[in-house]
């Protein structure tokens, strides 16, 4: 886990998290354009059966269900309220190198937070699996 990669670092801009939305199904007329998804901190994460997924690159939080009228900004605040990129007071460019670093350290906690979080999901799952295995076992129901 590198927090300086290339890759993580591009999405703090807003060009680049734009770039994202190629196929984004609101567009004019609405409240969740591109560009305001873009300026909320979301890059578009579309899957098979969700076109609309769109994921906060900073605090991992992804949304999906858009309406014409949703707000970007709002959604992201309401849903993420601990998301330190929706709060921030002024634009990346102008941050210190401290305040950056202070920033991306708080997007690191959210990374590990969730890789935890994935990493006893799969355990526990595991884990009731090999209890079933075993009960079945000791039952005699090979």
């Amino acid at each position: 886990m590198d927090p300086f990669n290339e890759e993580g670092i591009k999405m703090y801009f807003f060009e680049n998290r734009l770039k994202t939305f190629d196929g984004w199904p609101f567009d004019k007329d609405c409240a969740c354009t591109p560009e305001n998804m873009a300026r909320a901190g979301f890059v578009h994460t579309p899957s098979d059966n969700s076109p609309d997924v769109a994921t906060c690159f900073f605090c991992l939080k992804e949304l999906e269900g858009w309406e014409p009228e949703d707000d970007p900004e709002k959604e992201h605040k309401s849903h993420s309220p601990s998301c330190h990129f929706i709060a921030l007071k002024k634009r990346v460019e102008e941050l210190t190198t401290e305040e950056f670093l202070k920033l991306q350290k708080e997007k690191e906690k959210f990374l590990v937070t969730k890789t935890g979080k994935e990493a006893i999901a799969l355990f526990e799952r595991a884990a009731k699996q090999k209890r079933e295995e075993i009960l079945r076992m000791a039952m005699g129901e090979e």
